[in-house]
């Protein structure tokens, strides 16, 4: 079995307060982007996990998708399987690549072996191996809440619009994009400033931009440029590194070509698995 793990961007990112647990409660809204990594994963004799395309630093065994099938193997009798990830998102962007990865193996695991897992558990499984895995359970468009795993889906189409997604080959860590925020409650509810599209500029803001641009001019230099070529709405996406812009028509992408870039349709992903 094959499918297509798609990455995801954030429009507005507020970081409301830090809880006793050491974690964050955040709202944003999630929306599916079609910039995918390619997933097999096979019945087989033996376990084996093989990873091409971009290198993901770390051990093999630490990987999400070899954690979400030692998480189903606890709770279920599944045989042994061989799992085949191409890497294409970028790590560290904001993306949600290795999230898509981990909430899809758990996905193809229900489906290939008929495990017959609710979606409300997926999503409980999808929370204990990240706090954006759940979103990829449903992949829609949604407001995030709590850690990020509280998920309320949002009615929410852009598929006349188009986006860039600029990569700067910069790797950035979430734990210490939160160690450079100073948590506030937000004077804007986010489904209200979600509700006309040409006020987002002003209204939608990731409280993740400031500490890093002010440390990174580069990438306030992306975001304006996006604006100069016409974006109605431009943004860090998640923690960064990327950053993306909104526009009416396709835009020429030669502006950014010493950058990785990528220019789509923002059609919402089909179920691929």
């Amino acid at each position: 079995m094959i499918t297509f793990p798609n990455s995801k961007i954030n429009l507005g990112l507020n970081i409301l307060n830090k809880r006793a647990d050491g974690f964050h409660d955040i709202e944003t809204c999630m929306y599916p982007l079609l910039w995918h990594d390619i997933l097999e994963i096979v019945p087989a004799k033996s376990f084996s996990f093989v990873q091409t395309g971009r290198a993901i630093p770390g051990e093999p065994t630490h990987n999400l998708c070899v954690k979400a099938y030692e998480l189903i193997k606890k709770h279920y009798s599944v045989p042994p399987i061989n799992i085949h990830l191409h890497k294409v998102i970028p790590m560290g962007a904001g993306l949600g690549g290795g999230s898509a990865d981990a909430a899809f193996t758990l996905r193809m695991l229900n489906q290939l072996f008929s495990l017959k897992i609710t979606s409300r558990h997926l999503k409980h499984y999808a929370s204990l191996l990240g706090s954006d895995c759940p979103f990829f359970i449903d992949n829609l468009p949604a407001i995030a809440s709590k850690t990020g795993t509280k998920l309320k889906l949002y009615e929410l189409n852009l598929s006349k619009y188009y986006i860039i997604v600029i990569f700067p080959d910069l790797h950035t860590s979430t734990s210490h994009a939160y160690a450079n925020i100073q948590p506030k409650i937000s004077e804007n509810s986010l489904e209200d400033s979600l509700k006309d599209l040409k006020k987002w500029h002003s209204l939608l803001h990731n409280d993740f931009e400031e500490p890093l641009f002010r440390n990174t001019p580069a990438l306030t230099k992306i975001k304006s440029r996006l604006y100069d070529q016409g974006a109605f709405y431009a943004a860090m996406s998640g923690s960064g590194s990327a950053l993306y812009g909104l526009f009416e028509e396709p835009p020429a992408i030669t502006t950014f070509q010493k950058h990785e870039c990528i220019l789509r349709s923002l059609t919402l992903p089909t179920d691929s698995s």
